[in-house]
């Protein structure tokens, strides 16, 4: 039992050393992560859209 609670003290003390992000930094890296998800589903979808024009007329259906 001694040492789970060693453990859970060793987390809370590596916890406290973290430096966490801002609020605006959070805010502004979940923007930049959200744009950069939409710019590569857009490209990817693009992508497999000419894909499939270019197989249905290759294949003639």
């Amino acid at each position: 039992m001694k040492q789970v609670l060693q453990y859970f003290r060793e987390v809370v003390q590596e916890l406290q050393k973290v430096s966490w992000p801002t609020k605006e930094q959070t805010y502004t890296l979940t923007a930049v992560v959200i744009s950069v998800t939409l710019i590569a589903a857009l490209y990817i979808g693009g992508l497999d859209f000419l894909f499939q024009r270019l197989m249905s007329f290759v294949l003639g259906k």
